[in-house]
């Protein structure tokens, strides 16, 4: 499918007809936007909404009653006397639709995307980077959509109005309900949390130090990214099994490794409880909360947790490195991440952040814009859910979002009135087009052809031979192609799962070749080498991944069982040892890993990650079950003063700066 998008025209551009004896005209409503680089460059479509007859008292003085002409959604009022269309209409219809075209195009704004980001999207279509990816610019000047690829592979073109899952661009929602129940007296941004729970939850705090609403918003509460037993039994849909009753239950266990409001540590978790906190303060759901408080104020019909069939129709569905992927659903955390809507919807929602659409909830917007610390960087600032950074024409107001098969970014700058608004049904990421949109500066990533779809179309047309010749062949034009080490191992575990053993296998070993310093491509190649019964094969490249990273447990455990090595024993390390242990050690500046001990089991937790639990080898050395990696306890003089981390062939030392 080309990356070029089509022109669209999808309702009559305009008629007139009678209805209660009063005569009213249409141009097309919602706006279109003609798009098309070769074609119709830079032609805008008559972007009014409905037009009604009005009576002159109540709009402009001394003019007959007319028409109001309301240019979608932001632009200044035209205005017709109703004698002076009906005898236009009637000398010349054609006369009358130039007008109207003229007009209209006059309100809304001819303005195009910058060559490089158009020449990008392009390319991001083209190479297989995303089916489709929609940008809308908003401004004084009226709404702008550019729509590029489809729905699904091969299937039909996006729009303004196809659904995306907007993922964590919701936790800017949640803050707003925040600011607006807060500006209603309903409650305090800075009332404890806990004031909200019921009582058999205790919110953890930290010396009597109690995490509140804001904290929850801003990033600074101490609660981990995400819980512990945070374990789905569907990984394609992880949040849905996810209920209130495992959130009590993580909380009312989990220790903070820090005072609250000292650190800036992204949490889904702490967002997903605002969500949940605010439901239970109203009494309503959390998507009842998002569709009265701000989707229906704001003219947002498509935006809403559960799809309507309309919003179903419209759907785009997700993809990961090339395939099709289920949708998310987060009963418990909504707030984090659950909406789904529209880039027409979307840009409604950033234009009244910006002014541009007068709204009863603009004073609310504007406290969650205020800045509330610069804890995570120098050049980043957080309000409630916004992130802050700064660019060349002024600050730039932003969040991201990501689910299963769904990239989004929305963001404004003040000091220009623009907003942008970027949408893509895939997992790979498009921020850079969003920043490059708010800031002159701002440099896009370079896009280059992805091996994985063209190997797989080769593949299935013409065989595994030719398409190992494509390999060859494309190795020779590195400059063009990339050789992404994630797709190619997805892809080659998806022809696994297929039991078509040697396709996987040849994929497999594309890895190896690409990167003969990567313990994983040999523990994949290795995988498929025992299933496919080459166990000698197999020792050598678990063997090979053992030695690229000694931490690599799997492979520790793949060849004991193949006896070719010694199966891991778990030791049993006294109490007060591992008391000994617990701490914060700082890895790097902004980077530290706290260790925590619970009754029967020790963890560590990275900044902005989740906790893991640490298993013994001996008093001194543990390691990680949910990924390769090994952790070494040093003491001097009979003190703890550091540890060392062993992961993907890195040794990184940590001074223990914190009990």
């Amino acid at each position: 499918m080309s990356g070029m998008a089509a022109v669209k025209q999808t309702r009559n551009l305009f008629y007139f007809t009678t209805w209660h004896k009063k005569v009213e005209f249409f141009l097309t409503c919602p706006p279109v936007f003609f798009y098309d680089r070769n074609a119709l460059k830079g032609k805008v479509a008559c972007a009014t909404e409905r037009i009604g007859i009005v009576n002159r008292t109540s709009m402009l003085p001394a003019l007959h009653t007319g028409l109001y002409l309301r240019p979608l959604v932001f632009g200044k009022p035209i205005f017709f006397t109703l004698s002076n269309i009906l005898k236009r209409l009637s000398m010349n219809k054609i006369v009358v639709l130039l007008t109207f075209i003229f007009l209209c195009q006059c309100a809304v704004g001819q303005k195009n995307l910058p060559d490089d980001v158009e020449k990008s999207i392009n390319q991001r279509i083209e190479y297989g980077h995303a089916p489709g990816i929609v940008v809308g610019i908003i401004d004084r000047d009226g709404p702008r959509y550019y729509t590029f690829g489809t729905k699904t592979i091969g299937g039909q073109p996006v729009n303004e109005h196809t659904i995306f899952e907007i993922g964590s661009i919701s936790k800017t929602f949640t803050s707003l309900i925040l600011a607006d129940m807060e500006l209603k007296g309903q409650l305090k941004i800075t009332d404890p949390a806990q004031k909200y729970l019921p009582s058999t939850v205790k919110l953890p705090d930290w010396q009597g130090h109690q995490i509140t609403l804001g904290h929850l918003s801003d990033h600074t509460s101490g609660l981990p990214r995400m819980p512990s037993n945070f374990a789905p039994l569907d990984p394609a849909n992880p949040y849905a099994d996810y209920t209130v009753e495992k959130m009590y239950e993580f909380l009312n266990s989990y220790k903070l490794p820090r005072d609250v409001g000292a650190t800036f540590e992204y949490s889904n978790l702490a967002v997903g409880l605002l969500g949940h906190i605010l439901s239970l303060k109203a009494g309503k759901t959390y998507e009842e909360l998002v569709i009265n408080k701000i989707a229906l104020p704001l003219g947002m019909k498509s935006t809403k947790i559960t799809l309507d069939e309309t919003m179903k129709a419209n759907l785009a569905m997700g993809h990961s490195n090339g395939v099709q992927v289920a949708n998310w659903d987060l009963p418990t955390l909504a707030g984090a991440g659950a909406i789904r809507s529209s880039l027409h919807n979307m840009l409604r929602y950033v234009a009244a952040n910006l002014g541009l659409q007068k709204s009863e909830l603009m004073k609310a917007m504007e406290l969650t814009h205020h800045v509330r610390h610069d804890k995570d960087s120098t050049d980043t600032r957080v309000g409630l859910a916004w992130i802050i950074s700064g660019g060349a024409e002024g600050d730039i107001y932003w969040h991201n979002g990501g689910t299963g098969g769904y990239r989004t970014f929305a963001g404004f700058v003040k000091a220009t009135g623009t907003g942008v608004v970027v949408l893509t049904n895939s997992d790979t990421g498009a921020d850079d087009i969003g920043m490059r949109l708010l800031n002159s500066k701002a440099k896009l990533k370079q896009i280059k052809k992805s091996i994985v779809p063209a190997f797989k179309e080769t593949l299935e047309k013409q065989g595994l031979a030719a398409a190992m010749k494509m390999v060859e062949t494309i190795k020779k034009d590195k400059e063009t192609y990339e050789f992404d080490e994630g797709a190619i191992n997805t892809l080659g575990y998806q022809y696994l799962g297929l039991g078509k053993k040697a396709e996987a296998l040849a994929i497999l070993k594309i890895n190896v070749d690409e990167y003969p310093n990567s313990f994983n491509a040999y523990d994949s190649y290795a995988e498929a080498l025992m299933m496919d019964g080459q166990k000698d094969a197999a020792i050598v490249n678990y063997k090979k991944s053992l030695e690229l990273n000694p931490a690599n447990i799997n492979a520790t455990e793949m060849l004991a069982k193949m006896g070719a090595g010694k199966p891991l024993k778990i030791a049993t390390v006294k109490e007060s040892i591992l008391d000994s242990y617990t701490g914060e050690y700082e890895l790097a500046p902004g980077f530290t890993i706290t260790i925590t001990k619970t009754a029967n089991q020790f963890f560590g937790q990275a900044t902005g990650q989740e906790k893991f639990e640490l298993f013994a080898l001996s008093d001194t050395e543990f390691f990680l079950k949910v990924v390769p990696a090994k952790i070494t306890f040093f003491t001097k003089d009979g003190q703890v003063e550091s540890l060392t981390l062993y992961q993907n062939g890195n040794v990184i030392p940590g001074k223990k700066i914190r009990l």
